[in-house]
């Protein structure tokens, strides 16, 4: 379901969050912190504010590669080390080892060897392993005899590449079973869960939760509108830290990953009330099935452990996705970097020519999940009258931009030196753009001007933008260009892949020549 269907059904079901009511106001704390009764858990919290870049579905995928690496390689150093000399190595020894490792690697997917709890117990898996490590031989081998090659591979070479197979994954699980547990100490493969609703309900989802070790679940609080006896202060053990609002206050202060309603789904307002709160967070959202009398069919659910859950809202970027976009970031912005230096370079010398004052620009801005973060640009005003806070946006003729400012914000090349912020982490090459805090269209700050403004952190700002490329670039001074802007940038988060970014910055300098709203 999209974003604008959702705000569609909110506003149709009515629950609050229209326009004119910030999230500010909603949360009580953008700019003060969360309530007392969130603060102290996370203040606590402030090591594991990052989400981990090596998730369990990252790790398992590492795992997987470098065991097909690890036995194919050995397969080849066996033939160097046993046939150098005696035998070639053709083809057919080719075909062998690489169809070897990757039969095993299927093995051991099926057999569940790259799940979390696999790497955490070495009894468990020692079995599956060295079954599919016999599997893919035995495969191998009838293969060969049905083929009438057998008597083309060295026996010697077998043998030893099956044993020091075994031996080579003993060790490799061994290591991999010392850092599972290292990093788990630190709670980093933990899937940090907070539970919306309390009572009988909440108790039991907490107790099956708990039940099924293998889940991952990390339950770091319970969250509930309600105040009388039906919520008590402790659930199942766990401290209740608040109601929605503070939830929301508590997720841009620490690490959340999931968020797990307990509240039966007849209670359909008040559901909706509480998504129109939570939808904006970069962050899972499930219902869960022990909630709801309605029994759907088992693939209709997804599972945490042994627990069925619906699900209501994803984050838009997880495992992988995140690695390939962070990959293709650095990458292009490395290559960018290099391409456009000669560029960079004139712009910072006619920046310093054409008035006094450094050659860049550093304002606080908006990043991922409302962090603040420091965005760099070339100086496009004089230093005496930089505006860091915007309080005025620029408007055209602005008599405080610089004769070569206009150009360079026509150009949009006072960007530039966001490439380092790419760099840096705080950025992406594409992604919603980053504003000021207080930015203002028509003298009403941005997240009271469209309801549910801040989805659009749901993800990295970035340097570019299908707002950005579509015309939307530039002063905001009315309602209308921010809703439009508001509406791109959610479009693009619910609709991201690698395709589409590449297509943005193709795009990118064909935009710039439409400057009408760029001053």
């Amino acid at each position: 379901m999209s974003a604008f269907g959702v705000r569609d059904l909110l506003d149709v079901a009515g629950a609050p969050g229209t326009a004119g009511r910030s999230d500010a106001q909603e949360v009580g704390a953008r700019f003060s912190g969360p309530p007392a009764s969130a603060q102290p858990p996370a203040e606590a919290l402030a090591p594991v504010l990052k989400g981990p870049a090596l998730t369990p579905v990252v790790l398992a995928g590492c795992v997987r590669g470098l065991e097909v690496v690890l036995l194919a390689g050995l397969g080849f150093a066996v033939h160097r080390i046993a046939l150098a000399g005696v035998v070639p190595l053709g083809w057919s020894y080719i075909v062998a080892i690489v169809a070897v490792a990757g039969l095993a690697a299927a093995f051991f997917q099926v057999g569940g060897c790259y799940r979390i709890g696999a790497f955490r117990s070495i009894a468990k898996t020692a079995a599956k392993l060295a079954a599919g490590w016999t599997m893919a031989f035995l495969i191998v081998a009838t293969v060969m005899v049905f083929a009438k090659v057998a008597d083309h591979y060295s026996r010697i070479w077998l043998a030893s590449f099956y044993g020091g197979g075994l031996a080579l994954l003993a060790i490799e699980r061994i290591a991999l079973f010392a850092f599972t547990g290292v990093q788990m100490r630190k709670g980093l493969f933990d899937r940090r869960t907070a539970i919306v609703g309390g009572g009988e309900a909440a108790e039991e989802l907490i107790r099956s939760l708990e039940a099924s070790p293998d889940s991952g679940i990390k339950i770091v609080g319970v969250f509930d509108d309600r105040g009388d006896m039906r919520s008590t202060d402790v659930v199942a053990g766990h401290p209740k830290l608040g109601n929605v609002s503070d939830l929301v206050a508590y997720a841009r202060r620490a690490r959340i990953d999931l968020i797990v309603f307990t509240i039966p789904i007849s209670a359909e307002t008040r559901i909706l009330q509480m998504l129109a709160k939570l939808w904006v967070l970069p962050i899972d959202i499930r219902l869960s099935a022990h909630a709801t009398k309605l029994r759907l069919r088992p693939r209709a659910y997804s599972y945490l452990g042994a627990v069925p859950v619906l699900d209501v809202f994803d984050k838009p970027l997880a495992d992988w996705d995140i690695v390939l976009k962070n990959v293709f970031d650095k990458v292009v912005a490395v290559l960018a970097l290099i391409a456009l230096a000669p560029v960079m370079l004139a712009v910072a010398l006619a920046v310093k020519l054409g008035s006094k004052g450094p050659v860049l620009f550093k304002q606080q801005r908006y990043g991922f999940n409302n962090e603040q973060i420091e965005v760099f640009k070339f100086r496009s005003m004089y230093v005496d009258q930089a505006d860091y806070a915007s309080a005025k946006q620029v408007t055209r003729s602005d008599p405080r931009v610089t004769r070569v400012g206009r150009i360079i914000r026509k150009t949009s090349l006072d960007e530039l030196p966001q490439l380092f912020n790419v760099l840096k982490g705080n950025l992406s090459l594409v992604g919603p753009r980053p504003h000021v805090l207080q930015a203002k269209a028509a003298n009403t700050l941005y997240d009271q001007v469209v309801d549910g403004y801040f989805a659009r952190h749901k993800v990295k700002p970035g340097i570019t933008g299908w707002a950005q490329i579509n015309g939307w670039r530039g002063e905001t001074d009315t309602s209308e260009k921010l809703q439009r802007r508001v509406e791109h940038d959610l479009y693009y988060i619910e609709n991201w892949s690698i395709l589409f970014d590449l297509q943005i910055l193709a795009t990118t300098p064909f935009a710039l020549f439409k400057t009408e709203n760029a001053y």
